[in-house]
């Protein structure tokens, strides 16, 4: 079974509740449909129910009668959320007539059905830009605790057993933050250990935090932060396994590590990869991916209460199916 497998097999054995606000988007529907045909999650559309229900027609799918359809005009919550939206949102300026009015929007509606304990996870962006999927997550859901930034994993599925979890590493953050510091970079290593449990199924994450140096090799402020990281990191997870400052050759490579690093429990056997800024991520995993001839899947958001993916506007049916199965387990593990 391969790691796409295992995770819908995953999420088959523990339903989730995922919200899929843009539900007149092609791709989402058909995507929908077939999570539904293969009973991989319990799927909520927000839009008209008798005008979903005609477009899936149009489109010869036979499953969206599974779905929950709500529609933000006239469902019997809506006030209800719109007076949760006011009490999240009133210091910050918020009137119950402009809740009432933004309530109305299907990714608000979304993350108040999560808020609310309705729904366990929401995925957009196949219409919607980045900041419009997670706006109204961090304003209504929130980072998790002890979180105050978000960032996006990379499951990168290489084609070299020898490394990582069976060819397959998780790295950090390729998405989101630009330029971390030392306290945002920790945070980013204890949620990418966690999306790697959870999505990934790695029951042993072995964290690496990257640089340019290993254990004092090179001098410089950018290797300074690395190292400051690895310690916040182990003060804000007391348990997890990580170990830096480290080449990406001494975490990988078990003689390189041992070389480089001989007291490390984590050089040569790492299995997650935190990288110093998001310009290291996005090019290291682009450069796996096309040079390498690896399979990238995400960027997998991480770091809010409850989770929200974002898509690519050029994303395909299989990738919003697939990007279900994901939120469904991170939804498993996330505190509720």
């Amino acid at each position: 079974m391969n790691l796409i497998e295992s995770i819908i097999e995953r999420a088959k054995s523990n339903k989730q509740r995922i919200v899929l606000p843009e539900s007149m988007e092609e791709r989402t529907i058909t995507a929908a449909d077939r999570v539904l045909a293969d009973d991989i999650a319990d799927i909520i559309l927000i839009g008209n129910p008798d005008e979903i229900k005609s477009y899936a027609a149009k489109l010869g799918l036979k499953h969206i009668d599974k779905a929950t359809i709500i529609d933000p005009a006239t469902s019997e919550k809506t006030e209800e959320y719109a007076q949760l939206l006011f009490q999240l949102r009133q210091k910050k300026g918020m009137t119950i007539e402009k809740a009432r009015e933004q309530v109305l929007d299907p990714l608000y509606f979304g993350c108040l059905i999560i808020k609310s304990g309705d729904a366990d996870g929401q995925i957009s962006g196949a219409l919607s830009t980045t900041g419009d999927t997670l706006r109204p997550a961090l304003q209504i859901i929130k980072c998790a605790p002890g979180i105050t930034c978000v960032s996006g994993a990379m499951l990168m599925i290489t084609q070299t057993p020898q490394y990582g979890e069976d060819g397959v590493l998780v790295i950090g953050d390729v998405a989101v933050t630009p330029m971390p510091d030392a306290g945002q970079l920790a945070q980013i290593a204890v949620c990418t250990a966690q999306t790697a449990k959870s999505v990934a199924g790695f029951a042993d994450p072995r964290v690496a935090m990257l640089s340019f140096s290993t254990k004092g090799s090179a001098s410089h402020e950018v290797v300074d932060k690395v190292v400051e990281a690895t310690r916040l990191a182990k003060e804000l997870d007391p348990s997890l396994k990580v170990d830096g400052e480290l080449q990406a050759d001494a975490a990988l490579v078990p003689s390189v590590g041992q070389k480089k690093a001989p007291n490390s429990d984590i050089a040569g056997k790492a299995n997650v990869l935190v990288v110093p800024c998001l310009e290291v991520g996005n090019i290291a995993y682009k450069l796996v991916q096309r040079l390498g001839n690896a399979d990238a899947i995400g960027p997998i958001l991480q770091g809010i209460a409850r989770p929200v993916n974002d898509l690519s506007r050029g994303c395909s049916v299989d990738d919003i199916y697939k990007m279900v199965a994901i939120t469904a387990c991170q939804a498993m593990d996330a505190v509720k």
